[in-house]
């Protein structure tokens, strides 16, 4: 009995196994000049420019304008009556850490226990999984993968979605340390009422994330009083190492939180730990304004396609927290909710958000500029300027127009095959019908 549990199991897992492989192979670096020439350029940062030129070289973008001289060898690509748009951000997202989600071999993006600040999502990395040829076929170049799980879930990587293995695809790691913070509060019904251990034991879950900073803060302490040598060596612990370049504010904490107590808790305790710090969710964040202007903290919006978090809310709560956000003065950007399998509707929780008053410049920005601001990596990505990376889009209208279509998709200056699994299937049946037909 026991040997047939067990070749069922190997069976299952290498079926589980063959969904992990993509068939495409990613693209080889630019070894020569590139010209998109005679489209929109929509540089997100500055001036859109009709009848536009994007030249770029070694993977860099070397000019962007109207009459941009060519140097010799350069590859013209005619995109009259297209537009060109940097590539689209992801944030909060497990895209390459899981696969199936009831297949919990395919799942790499939480770990046991709760406290985990040394864990990194890049290493965690699948370059083959089937999903990130279908985010790319929308237009996403760029994710922020996020790890999962416990209090302090671990540190996120920003990725380009192409390449070998991931440190071909890390674009910047660590970009951030996350914390879980506990829900505090909130009632989805009026007749919901938290009891009296579950206030305790979420007190016991905020005082353990209290105590492991205190502990890496000690840490640190100690670590540097080695280096003046006014104590003996300082046995290391990779869990406190991590979490150095947080503490001293070089590198941002994510907290996630979404009810109103949940996030004065947050913030306020981040205030007085002195971390420079980004809210996700914030489902009602619209509601402490002030709090966050005066911390200076962005708000990544997970997503507006949900529920209301609340029975008496309005039907348009999660359409309008973007606006809302925007009008307060708020920085924020767009995320989808967190399915790596549906990451790819990214750009229409944006047009959501347009729909219900966010200027559509601003749905933009917030799923490139701002996320690649909020990331520290706006140096390299986000938008279309001399300098940066070649992570651009090619497409027949506004990514935010869900009849839009992209047609080419560059990353570094390389070209990205935009099949995936979706479009191969599409041509396969579209195929199968077309010869009933006949």
């Amino acid at each position: 009995m026991m040997k047939r549990i067990a070749l069922f199991s190997a069976i299952f897992l290498f079926i589980a196994s063959l969904g992990r492989a993509s068939d495409q192979i990613p693209a080889p670096p630019q070894d020569h000049p590139i010209a998109l020439v005679g489209g929109t350029v929509h540089t997100v940062s500055g001036q859109t420019i009709e009848n536009g030129t994007v030249l770029f070289d070694k993977g860099v973008i070397v000019a962007v304008g109207r009459d941009v001289p060519l140097p010799e060898g350069t590859e013209v690509i005619r995109v009259d009556g297209l537009h060109v748009f940097p590539g689209l951000v992801a944030m909060n997202t497990i895209l390459g850490l899981t696969e199936i989600g009831s297949v919990r071999a395919t799942q790499d993006y939480s770990e046991m226990g709760e406290i985990n600040p040394n864990v990194r999502a890049e290493a965690a990395l699948n370059p083959d999984s089937e999903l990130l040829p279908v985010a790319r076929w929308n237009g996403i170049t760029i994710a922020q993968v996020v790890p999962r799980g416990g209090l302090i879930s671990g540190r996120s990587a920003a990725i380009v979605l192409d390449g070998w293995t991931w440190e071909d695809m890390t674009l910047e790691a660590p970009v951030g340390l996350h914390i879980q913070w506990p829900s505090a509060g909130g009632r989805r019904y009026y007749f919901m009422q938290r009891s009296r251990e579950s206030r305790e034991r979420i007190q016991e879950r905020i005082e353990k994330i209290k105590r492991a900073f205190a502990e890496a803060k000690a840490y640190l302490k100690a670590k540097q009083a080695e280096t003046r040598k006014v104590v003996p060596f300082h046995e290391s612990d990779v869990r406190w190492e991590a979490m150095i370049p947080f503490l001293k504010g070089e590198k941002p904490v994510f907290i996630h939180a979404n009810d109103l107590k949940a996030i004065e808790q947050a913030i306020t305790w981040g205030q007085k730990e002195g971390l420079k710090m980004v809210l996700v969710g914030g489902r009602d964040a619209w509601r402490v304004p002030d709090l966050l202007k005066e911390n200076d903290v962005p708000v990544v919006v997970t997503g507006t396609h949900r529920l209301p978090s609340r029975q008496w809310e309005p039907y348009d709560e999660p359409f309008t927290l973007p606006v809302k956000l925007y009008k307060a003065g708020i920085r924020f950007c767009i995320a989808g909710t967190g399915n790596a399998s549906a990451e790819g509707n990214l750009p229409y929780h944006a047009a959501t958000a347009v729909a219900f008053g966010l200027p559509e410049e601003e749905a933009i920005r917030a799923i490139t500029l701002y996320p690649a601001q909020i990331l520290g990596i706006a140096d390299r990505v986000g938008s279309i300027e001399k300098g940066k990376d070649a992570t651009l889009i090619v497409t027949t209208g506004s990514p935010l127009d869900v009849t839009t279509r992209v047609k080419m998709e560059f990353i570094q200056g390389r070209k990205i095959d935009l099949t995936s699994k979706h479009t191969q299937l599409y041509v396969k049946y579209k195929t199968k019908y077309e010869r009933m037909k006949k």
